[in-house]
């Protein structure tokens, strides 16, 4: 085996190891092995690594998006703990890398995160403010290459085989121009997570955050993995790591002395992704028009619900609301599923696939209310969410049925409110549960 390379080097000290390629990820030059200091710029944010030069696929993640749109826009925010997110009863959407040194993350109840930070700010989101940035970020990724395949408003894959003849450089002193122009032209800054594929590019763009630009190259890909938890993987939830780790496979190198073969046996069709990840491969390619593969919403409650009327209540707007977005994107679903968060934050899923693509909110409701009412037994819930996936195209939603023959009345009814909607906004016409038949 290959000697072990760093996956990146940024030297505190005055000394950087080996004499591999190095490039400055402030300015985008060239500095010479061993530099402490980029000769150009003075800046110690150097990379050195073996492959720099030959790797094409990357993954670019804005760093704490949210809450860096609102300090370039409130700068007296610039030093201060900010944590975007929704009131006392919400979860923090996001918060910026001062909030996050006293413990406070993503997702965290936000009783918890003002625990741990009192000072913190707490601004409401604000999406249309986010997306526009998201957008200019896009933008700017895909003057560079048109190979992005989005994750996010603020993350994408990009490849950049071919670009070298285009810009003149390599694609790592393209992707260093690219996020030279994100913090210039959007007022934000970002990772870079550099590799072979976009598994290892994507563990890449965590390593050096705020402000990283990291490698991973083929020769200590599997090395390097060898020893990380097995949650590491991409696919490896938290179920699918404590079934894992039961099973004795506790890191990716465990994994990767298991044949691809009894994975999948033990762990079905994920058992030969598991085998690829854990030998550092990815065999999947960038698309830029990977398809959406769920619509959904949620709303969480001013205080913990527990019967099932209420809760009814709660889904109907939802329901409504996947409706539009789904009739916007002109796609059906053919799988509804109902998510419910208990007051301990302890997540419940359910899904039922109905016989046909939908695209419209009563059909919707009626599927999710069953599922609601099997869970309201009780227990007390924070947060309600709906969804609907295993997307098709919207012409083969909502076919004629001969088993229910008023469907296509209901569903000229729901198109009639949304025409009226489309004209007079959402509050223009409400529909009250029973109607329709």
């Amino acid at each position: 085996m290959p000697p072990i390379v760093p996956p990146i080097v940024s030297d505190p000290d005055d000394t950087v190891p080996g004499a591999a390629p190095g490039l400055c990820r402030d300015c985008g030059a060239a500095p010479a092995p061993k530099s402490a200091r980029c000769p150009a710029c003075g800046s110690r944010r150097l990379v050195f690594h073996p492959e720099l030069h030959g790797l094409t696929v990357a993954h670019i993640d804005c760093d704490a998006f949210y809450a860096s749109v609102e300090k370039r826009d409130n700068p007296s925010l610039t030093d201060r703990p900010v944590i975007v997110g929704g009131g006392h009863r919400g979860v923090v959407a996001a918060c910026c890398y001062v909030a996050r040194l006293y413990g406070v993350r993503s997702a965290m109840p936000m009783f918890k995160a003002l625990a741990l930070c009192a000072d913190a700010v707490v601004i409401p989101p604000d999406m249309a403010k986010y997306r526009a940035a998201g957008h200019r970020v896009r933008a700017l990724m895909l003057e560079t290459t048109p190979l992005v395949e989005p994750l996010s408003i603020d993350e994408a894959f990009l490849d950049l085989s071919g670009t070298e003849a285009l810009h003149g450089i390599t694609p790592a002193r393209t992707l260093a121009r690219l996020i030279r122009r994100i913090e210039d032209d959007v007022g934000i800054t970002a990772s870079v997570g550099l590799a072979p594929n976009k598994f290892l590019a994507k563990v890449a763009s965590d390593l050096d955050k705020p402000r990283g630009f990291a490698v991973i190259g083929r020769a200590e890909a599997a090395a390097f993995l060898a020893p990380r938890p097995v949650g590491m993987l991409w696919g490896v939830g938290r179920a699918l790591q404590a079934r894992l780790e039961a099973d004795g496979l506790r890191t990716v190198g465990d994994v990767a002395q298991v044949p691809q073969a009894t994975l999948m046996r033990r762990y079905g069709a994920i058992g030969r992704r598991l085998a690829l990840f854990s030998h550092g491969q990815d065999d999947r390619r960038v698309e830029p028009d990977a398809p959406v593969k769920s619509i959904s919403a949620e709303t969480t409650f001013d205080r913990d619900l527990s019967d099932a009327e209420t809760l009814l209540a709660q889904l109907w707007p939802l329901c409504e609301k996947v409706s539009r977005r789904v009739k916007t994107a002109g796609v059906g679903g053919h799988t509804v599923t109902v998510k419910l968060k208990t007051g301990d934050f302890h997540t419940l899923t359910r899904a039922h696939r109905l016989s046909d693509p939908t695209q419209l909110a009563e059909v919707l409701y009626r599927a999710a209310a069953l599922l609601v009412e099997r869970l309201a037994d009780g227990t007390r819930y924070r947060l309600i969410g709906v969804g609907l996936s295993d997307l098709v195209d919207g012409t083969q939603a909502d076919p004629p049925d001969l088993l229910d023959p008023g469907v296509q009345r209901r569903a000229h009814v729901e198109r009639a409110i949304d025409a009226v909607r489309a004209k007079m906004g959402n509050d223009a016409i409400r529909k009250g549960r029973g109607e329709g038949g």
